[in-house]
């Protein structure tokens, strides 16, 4: 049994926008509530260097959607849960129009409403500056999509940012690099509860699409989950040869 594990929860919008990065806010508060319900401890990725228990959950948003002020954050609040959220620095206050974006577009948070939620205690992360996939760029503009990001919500926020999610969890050796050197912690797409094995620059996360069946996600907090996550984990990697070798029409 390892010292510590993780489960990283991964969210993007709480609405009931089609598409599997969107989770209906009915589904989103059942979750919560048998997260409550199971005791694990809630904490943000800075626990991660010294976990307070041998279990631990952390609670990630990626992209920053306004539905994550007007709908997540009262339900998280009602917990006490705090979660991270991962900005695309550049781009705030517009819609997610980058590259396998929502149809219709669906609005991201403004500054001022991050600010205040960082006043109640968000902590906030980097997504890039303007959502790319960091694996395609030349040095200098990886340089400039991971570095300036943690720069603007700093200098948003007053604080520093010690936290990065790579757009799509698109990552190499040399985004991973050029990640670590300017933040404590990373978090991709690849499913799987993080533990001491894991690079810190790299940590799995639980796709909670996967869990909108609330059975399915009391028993995985229960620690019976195994069976369930090991079979997705199957699936997704049938579906990921199937998209190599197979013609894309």
């Amino acid at each position: 049994m390892p010292a510590w594990q993780a489960d990283i929860l991964m969210y993007h919008s709480i609405s009931d926008a089609p598409g599997p990065t969107s989770i209906a806010p009915d589904i989103f508060a059942a979750q919560m509530q048998a997260l409550a319900a199971s005791g694990l401890p809630v904490v943000t990725p800075d626990a991660l260097a010294n976990p307070p228990a041998p279990r631990v959950v952390i609670i990630s948003f990626d992209d920053g959607f306004q539905d994550f002020a007007d709908t997540a954050w009262p339900i998280l609040r009602e917990h006490g849960f705090c979660p991270i959220v991962y900005l695309p620095s550049g781009l705030m206050g517009g819609t997610d129009s980058w590259a396998g974006g929502n149809i219709p577009p669906r609005p991201l948070m403004e500054w001022d409403r991050i600010e205040t939620l960082a006043g109640e205690g968000v902590c906030f992360g980097a997504h890039s500056v303007s959502h790319p996939d960091l694996s395609t760029l030349d040095a200098e503009a990886l340089e400039e999509e991971v570095t300036g990001s943690g720069q603007d919500i700093a200098a948003r926020l007053g604080q520093p940012v010690r936290h990065f999610a790579p757009p799509y969890g698109a990552s190499n050796p040399n985004v991973r690099t050029q990640i670590a050197r300017h933040y404590d912690t990373s978090v991709g797409t690849r499913l799987g509860v993080a533990g001491p094995g894991d690079d810190i620059h790299d940590l799995p996360r639980l796709e909670m699409f996967y869990f909108t069946d609330i059975a399915r996600w009391q028993a995985h907090l229960a620690g019976r989950g195994g069976s369930c996550l090991a079979a997705r984990k199957l699936m997704r990697g049938v579906r990921s040869g199937l998209s190599r070798v197979l013609p894309i029409n």
